[in-house]
């Protein structure tokens, strides 16, 4: 009986396809561009978080420490004492309430007159369109320097001085300005089937604009209002010169009485600049996903 030996399993090489072994290689030239790209994004961060990372540690310091230490020292002790100076001296609470009220009516009067004029420039085609949203561009551009002595004359002949109201009223029209011209170009890209088609289903004018117009600019809308917030809860010139009551004053104005009616005191000065700063902070968080639909938002579905 003949034993036969089996033969050996024939071992087969197994070679990685060229496009995977492309594809890994690819990958590893990658991981440094990944990490220089990281780098540069963590240190543009740092940046533009520095000047609010001042403002807050400046706030917690006590006016010795800041005078002994600067501005770019940490803090010896972390204490609430320059937020209770700022708020025995500033009535900040009718501050506050007065820029939101403003802040808030501006964003959204604006937003709805600049929908509502767009409309009748973009689709109603209105004569002289391109001349009417060339003056609506050059009036965000005036300076408001300019307008200052009439705008205080009317104000004080209306009865409207030292009245939120006048700035509500003149901040609406000036927002709503650039917010025509933006809704107006945007307005001219919609399909006109789209029009054709209400029309044609016996949708009125006014049926138009909210069934289907405002649906589509709802993002763009959303984006303007956002934006109207924030720019007026920052404006400074033109409340400072038709609101002189205290109890009418806003904010960025109650914080710069701090510089006329009391001494400075950097560290006043920064707990008050903190506390404005954090309503538009919220209000930007909140929004911030809003805000991200409505800029990347640009098809017509």
């Amino acid at each position: 009986m003949n034993d036969e030996i089996p033969p050996a399993p024939s071992v087969v090489a197994t070679r990685p396809h060229p496009g995977t072994e492309a594809a890994e290689q690819s990958r590893r030239n990658r991981y440094p561009l990944r990490w220089l790209m990281l780098l540069m994004t963590v240190t543009a961060a740092t940046v533009m978080l520095a000047p609010f990372l001042l403002l807050v540690l400046n706030a917690f310091k006590t006016s010795a420490d800041y005078s002994r230490h600067g501005p770019l020292s940490w803090p010896g002790t972390f204490t609430p004492q320059a937020f209770s100076r700022y708020l025995s001296l500033v009535d900040f609470p009718v501050a506050l309430g007065n820029s939101v009220f403003i802040a808030g009516a501006v964003a959204f009067l604006g937003a709805a007159l600049a929908l509502i004029s767009a409309y009748a420039i973009g689709i109603g085609r209105v004569r002289c369109n391109g001349a009417i949203l060339a003056v609506l561009l050059l009036a965000t551009m005036v300076p408001q320097e300019a307008l200052i002595y009439p705008l205080f004359y009317g104000a004080e002949e209306v009865g409207l001085l030292n009245s939120v109201w006048s700035v509500v009223i003149v901040f609406t029209v000036l927002q709503a300005a650039f917010g025509t011209y933006l809704l107006a170009s945007v307005m001219t890209t919609l399909p006109k089937e789209l029009l054709e088609a209400a029309v044609i289903d016996g949708a009125s004018r006014w049926q138009i604009l909210w069934r289907v117009v405002f649906p589509v600019l709802r993002p763009t809308l959303s984006v303007l209002v956002v934006f109207f917030f924030i720019w007026t809860w920052n404006e400074f010139y033109l409340p400072l010169i038709l609101l002189n009551d205290p109890s009418a004053q806003t904010v960025p104005i109650a914080l710069a009485t701090l510089r006329g009616q009391h001494s400075i005191d950097i560290t006043v000065l920064n707990a008050g600049s903190l506390l404005s700063l954090l309503p538009t902070l919220v209000f930007f968080l909140v929004f911030q996903r809003t805000l991200s639909r409505g800029v990347t938002a640009g098809a017509v579905k």
